[in-house]
Order: C-alpha cells, then structure tokens, then sequence
C-alpha cells in the first residue's frame, strides 16, 4: 500500500510538473502573440489615414519662389508662410525657397524664369507683365475697384473675370495665377504736394512698365517714365523722376519718404499682386501634391489681407512720428477725388479701344461683378 502510494504520488507529481511546464511555455506563447497584436493594432491605429500616409508618395523636392519685394514686405513675408505650411503639410519633404527682390533679377526677368521654369512659383503684379498679357492692365485703372480695401479683396477672391478668363490669358504664356490680392490702396509721394491734377502738370511720374499705366498718367498732365523699383529710390533722390505711387508701407520701408516731401492719401487704386506657378509644372503635379498647393493658396487669402493691413497701419503711423525725415500727409476730401476720377475714368473706354484683345469682355464682366458687389 505504501509502495503503491509512493508510485502514485510520484506519477503525479510528474504529472502536475509537466503540466505545469506546458502550461507556462503555452501562457508565455499567448502573451508574445497577444502583445505582438496588441502592437500591431497600436501601430496601425497611429498611422491608418494619417497625414504621414497620405504624404508617403511624395518625393522630396525644392521648390523656388520669387517675389517682388523685401523681407519684411508683404510679398517676401508671404512666400515664407506659405513655405512653412507647405513644408508641414508635407512633413518636411517639400522645401519651398523665398526669393527676395533681385536675387534673380528684375522684376521682368523674374517673369521670364517663371515663364521657363526655372523657378517654380511667383509672387507676381500685373504691370509688369501689361505688354505681355495685355488685359492684365485692367489693374491700371484708376479708380476701377471700390474705396473699400476689404470689399476689393473680396472681389479679387471671387470674380470668375479675374480667376477664370484672365488666368486663361497668362495660361497662354506659361503663367498661371492661383490667387489676386491687394497690399493696400496706393497713395501718391511727391515734393509738390499733389491735391488736384494740374499739380500733376509736367510732373515726371514713375511707372510699371504698362502702357496704360503711362497713359493713366498722361491724362492728369504728368510726364510718365517707367522705372525698376531697385531704381526709384536714387531715381527720386537725383530727381529723374518727381513722383511715385506705392502702398504706404512700401513707401515707408523703402524710404522713399527721406527723398520725398509729402505723401497723398488718394486711395485711387489698389496694388494688386498675384500667387503665380508656371502652368506646365504645376499641371504635371501629382493630385495629392496640387491639392496642397491649392489648399495652401486659398488660407494665405485671409491671411495677407491681415498682413497687408497690419503693416499698412503701423507703418503710417511711424510715418507720422518720424521727425528725422518729417513727411506732409495730404489727405484728399472726396470732392477733390472726384477731380482725379474725372479725368480718371475715360480711360476704361481707352483700354477697351486700344488695349484690349477681347474688345473689353473680361473688363467689362468684372465692373458688373464690382457692381453686384457694392449694392
């Protein structure tokens, strides 16, 4: 009985042992898989639909972006946001690289690189583009947009005239503008002191290399000359040329105050700028890539109106406190506007007449936009 026992108890102890043995190794295998899984799930409920995803087809790439202005200016500080955004939306794997003013030339050589590829994107105004694409001098007309800084903004947003028939324009040339937005209503600086048009008489006004613009010019009696703003400070300094129309923190950063004796607040129209792409490349982008691009563009909209207005503000007001280089500030009644748009507005009909190759049709379709927009 007691050998029996002994047997007994020896077989089960075995027994217990092995299956305690079993037990351990098969509990250890469930939880590696389990982990395993667990892992797996974490890993694809981190990554399932996320950004990282969708950017895992994009190829790493430098993109180079001209402006027309400084840093600090509202053209140069908008191509670096948009860069910043892109580079997010992108994790990274797009650089997007601003260009001051010069650092590839003039402003018409700039058109050309862009025009050939060998920059990307552009911050571009259509004055110097006006002997290219003819009806893109519609922005010339004085007095065409509403007083309203804002309202004007929100045309250039929506018009189908500007963003869909005047893009197929540039599109002819390689140019595709993605966006219209103001930097602010232009004022006139002077050392006469403009309040009327016969203070314009003989006056050597600089101008954007547009036609109209010299033609706008001429019919308040001034002596027009198309000038490189790279040029414009030493040409107002030496006199060889008297006047100019800028935005006013354009005015103040460039310093053309210290050369000029008064700035007038006219209001008569709005420095337009573009958001520009050379049309082969930006059509041969992958969907996912020129969806960015566009999503990019349209958020900046909100945001240069407040960068331009910000800067416009703030700048007028150092202009006023500035006693190192003090600036009469002339600021127009509307009764001595209403002489400058007088003279002003006639030239819509010399645009239709002689500039345009549409015989006026994208003009005309935005002045009925203006008009929709402002009753």
């Amino acid at each position: 009985m007691i050998i029996f026992n002994k047997k007994f108890l020896f077989a089960l102890i075995s027994v217990v042992t092995l299956s305690f043995l079993l037990v351990a190794c098969g509990g250890g295998d469930d939880e590696t898989d389990q982990s395993q899984g667990e892992d797996t799930s974490k890993e694809s409920e981190g990554t399932e639909g996320s950004e990282g995803d969708a950017n895992a087809d994009i190829e790493e790439q430098t993109w180079r972006f001209i402006t027309e202005e400084t840093k600090g200016q509202v053209q140069y500080e908008y191509a670096a946001e948009f860069a910043k955004r892109i580079s997010e939306k992108t994790d990274g794997k797009i650089t997007v690289e601003p260009y001051e003013y010069g650092g590839l030339g003039s402003e018409v050589d700039q058109v050309k690189s862009l025009q050939q590829g060998a920059v990307q994107l552009a911050v571009m105004s259509p004055g110097f583009t006006g002997n290219m694409v003819k009806e893109g001098q519609l922005f010339a007309l004085h007095f065409l947009f509403p007083d309203s800084v804002e309202t004007t903004q929100e045309i250039l947003n929506t018009s189908e005239a500007l963003n869909t028939d005047l893009r197929a324009r540039y599109e002819e040339h390689q140019i595709s503008p993605l966006a219209f937005w103001t930097e602010g209503a232009m004022q006139w600086t002077s050392n006469v002191g403009i309040d009327e048009p016969a203070d314009f008489e003989g006056l050597k006004m600089r101008v954007q290399e547009s036609p109209l613009m010299m033609e706008s010019y001429k019919a308040y009696g001034a002596s027009p000359q198309a000038l490189s703003w790279s040029e414009l400070y030493t040409g107002l300094d030496r006199g060889t040329v008297e006047g100019q129309e800028n935005p006013i923190f354009f005015i103040y950063d460039a310093a053309f105050h210290e050369v000029q004796d008064t700035m007038t607040i006219s209001n008569h129209n709005n420095y337009v700028a573009m958001t520009t792409v050379n049309t082969d490349w930006y059509n041969g982008l992958p969907e996912n890539v020129k969806t960015i691009v566009d999503d990019t563009v349209e958020e900046m909209q909100a945001w240069v109106f407040e960068e331009q207005k910000t800067q416009n503000e703030k700048l007028l007001e150092e202009m006023k406190n500035d006693t190192e280089h003090p600036t009469e500030i002339i600021e127009l009644t509307e009764e001595q506007r209403a002489a400058f748009r007088e003279k002003a507005v006639p030239l819509q009909d010399y645009y239709i007449e002689n500039v345009s190759e549409v015989d006026g049709e994208i003009l005309n379709k935005l002045k009925e936009e203006i008009k929709a927009a402002t009753e």
